[in-house]
């Protein structure tokens, strides 16, 4: 039997899963590595690691399908944006990979927004910022601080390309991971001239562009479990490949995950941009489409800090279990959920967590289930922002951690007033990885076609009823309200 393999680089670990043509997942492994943060702003890791990592995990994988490395005809590889790594010509690291999370270069930032300006950046790459994380200002950053290592880098690579550069030999990257790296440019899907020429860069020192699920090479012999001759595909980033995993290939469908933090994907045919600058695009599974990808640094992760702190260790079923014994709106109970900031739909990074309504009457279970009330709030926020540029959305694909609780699931349906469905692969972005690699080697027509085939729901979460609705509607007015109010003043404004 034919079996595709999808291979998700994350931020603090490698997931590697195996798919049959059906989608069933045959096998799957997890290899964790840790950052080393020695210094605020500074998030580094041994390059070595990631490839370490990906063998470690995709053997796992293998072992577990119980089937032979031959009978895997395709991987691609997906991810994590923005880490930066930095090679010699031979392909071997010459310092440590400067993972995404990294802000040292608040100067360097600062300074080619200046120079470029914010509106022809964001024409140029999508993205509504010029941050310091995104790694044109890295580079110039190892320009003025390392120019030992610089002149001695003759690559420049995302985690993903280092990884298929030792699977194929071939220095080769996927569009779809390119829009933040503020180097490409997204009208012309070509490397921007003017950014290179800042940089001190040329054209050489990057990897050969790539449309998603189009064949970068074949595997060679080396050290990991694939086997030389194994098709390798091009792959864009883990969220928009989760979309096309959950089976967001048909009209009216976007995907949402809710892990520790909050991310939606919505696919436009044709090139968008958000003229607010709320929303960022990128690249969608479909060469020529886009997706708009707003996102909130906190969600999942909320819920866990307050079970962790102040719930006396209950598991999550037990959390569940309390916050469902309360009524739709938790008694007036409403809560902002910006701990670590607000990005979308409204961005302040000095945005923080407030809660409003407070009684003597509320008790954990309130507190519980204004938590999960207050993350499905921020995503109809982001819902509405995407109505609002034109996105038609009749369904919403749910994945991440929080995908496995019922009523939170419902919560989401019912402030929404749109059905919810979870899909049986639990992987969905290494699906989706996989998927492209299925379609580049010839065995579905495209990814639609291969959604179709490998994309099962698990079942369909509904509104529950027009009083739950009505009760979310009011109180996600009132969020809008204190969003409205309270937004300008963080940060210590009046």
């Amino acid at each position: 039997m034919k079996y595709y393999l999808g291979l998700d680089m994350g931020t603090t670990g490698v997931k590697a899963a195996v798919f049959s043509p059906d989608g069933i997942m045959a096998g799957s492994g997890l290899a964790e590595y840790t950052l080393e943060t020695p210094a605020p702003d500074i998030v580094e890791l041994e390059t070595e690691q990631y490839w370490i990592s990906a063998k470690k995990a995709i053997a796992e994988a293998v072992a577990e399908a119980k089937i032979r490395p031959e009978q895997i005809h395709s991987i691609a590889v997906t991810g994590q944006a923005e880490t930066l790594i930095f090679t010699d010509a031979a392909g071997k690291p010459v310092r440590k990979a400067i993972v995404w999370l990294d802000n040292r270069a608040h100067d360097e930032a600062a300074e080619l927004e200046k120079k470029f300006t914010n509106e022809a950046l964001f024409r140029m790459s999508g993205q509504t910022e010029m941050l310091p994380c995104w790694p044109a200002a890295k580079i110039l950053w190892l320009k003025r601080h390392e120019p030992e290592v610089f002149a001695k880098t003759a690559k420049y690579l995302m985690v993903e390309d280092y990884i298929i550069h030792k699977l194929t030999g071939k220095y080769a990257t996927c569009r779809g991971l390119m829009p933040s790296a503020l180097y490409y440019d997204i009208r012309t899907g070509k490397y921007d001239a003017a950014m290179l020429k800042e940089l001190g860069l040329s054209e050489d020192q990057l990897p050969e562009l790539k449309d998603s699920g189009e064949v970068i090479g074949e595997c060679i012999a080396n050290d990991s479990p694939v086997a030389p001759g194994t098709l390798a595909a091009a792959a864009p980033i883990d969220h928009v490949c989760g979309n096309l995993g959950s089976g967001c290939a048909g009209k009216g469908m976007i995907s949402e995950t809710t892990g520790c933090t909050l991310a939606l994907c919505a696919a436009f045919p044709s090139l968008v941009y958000d003229e607010q600058k709320r929303l960022s695009t990128y690249l969608g599974f479909i060469p020529g489409s886009y997706v708009l990808l707003p996102w909130a640094p906190t969600a999942g992760m909320l819920l866990k800090h307050f079970r962790d702190e102040f719930a006396g260790g209950m598991s999550y079923k037990e959390f569940d279990a309390a916050a469902a014994a309360v009524k739709a709106g938790s008694e007036g109970l409403i809560l902002l959920p910006h701990c670590a900031g607000a990005v979308s739909p409204d961005c302040n990074p000095n945005a923080r967590g407030t809660a409003w309504g407070i009684t003597l009457a509320h008790k954990r279970g309130h507190w519980a289930r204004a938590i999960m009330e207050s993350v499905a709030y921020l995503l109809r926020d982001n819902v509405e922002a995407l109505r609002a540029m034109g996105a038609e959305i009749s369904e919403i694909r749910s994945l991440g951690g929080a995908s496995r609780s019922k009523l939170w699931l419902q919560i989401k349906a019912d402030v929404l007033n749109l059905p919810v469905t979870v899909t049986e692969c639990q992987e969905a972005t290494s699906l989706g990885a996989a998927m492209l690699g299925a379609a580049a080697c010839g065995d579905f027509t495209d990814c639609a076609a291969a959604a179709a085939h490998m994309v099962k729901v698990a079942f369909r979460v509904e509104p529950s009823s027009k009083e739950n609705i009505a009760i979310y509607q009011k109180s996600f007015e009132q969020y809008q309200k204190l969003n409205q109010l309270l937004m300008p003043t963080f940060g210590g404004k009046s």
